[in-house]
């Protein structure tokens, strides 16, 4: 948990992304898989940033409020899940609209125009850190 008891409550709720990364044993690290190659992420980006560009005429990072209620709604399912979460996590306003955000980004990503309950849960995930 670290430093995150050093953090505000507000102070974090402004951090889009929030992972733990437990520690790795030596072994596990000598034989882990080489993982996707660099040049297939940078395509698989910048198609999404295309995405992003031809749809909203600016990347996800750059929506505001409005922005993300035209451009961030998920499908009935992902809605749900996405009440769900706020009620059960006591999420702000401002958690809410940045999961929005980040499940666009995530839907973006794997090339898919509507929000799903899978982006949403994905993106709730980045934030659960926050409030435990």
């Amino acid at each position: 948990m670290g430093n995150r008891g050093k953090l505000s409550g507000p102070l974090l709720d402004r951090i889009d992304l929030q992972i733990e990364v437990p520690a790795l044993p030596a072994e596990a690290l000598q034989g882990a898989p080489d993982g996707e190659p660099s040049a297939a992420v940078r395509l698989r980006v910048a198609a999404a940033r295309n995405r992003q560009l031809q749809r909203q005429r600016k990347p996800n990072a750059r929506l505001g409020p409005r922005e993300i209620d035209a451009h961030c709604q998920p499908d009935e399912s992902g809605a749900a899940l996405l009440r769900s979460a706020v009620t059960r996590l006591n999420l702000s306003a401002r958690a809410y609209h940045r999961i929005l955000r980040v499940a666009r980004s995530i839907a973006d990503l794997a090339g898919s125009e509507p929000i799903l309950s899978t982006h949403i849960a994905e993106a709730v995930q980045y934030r659960r850190f926050t409030k435990e």
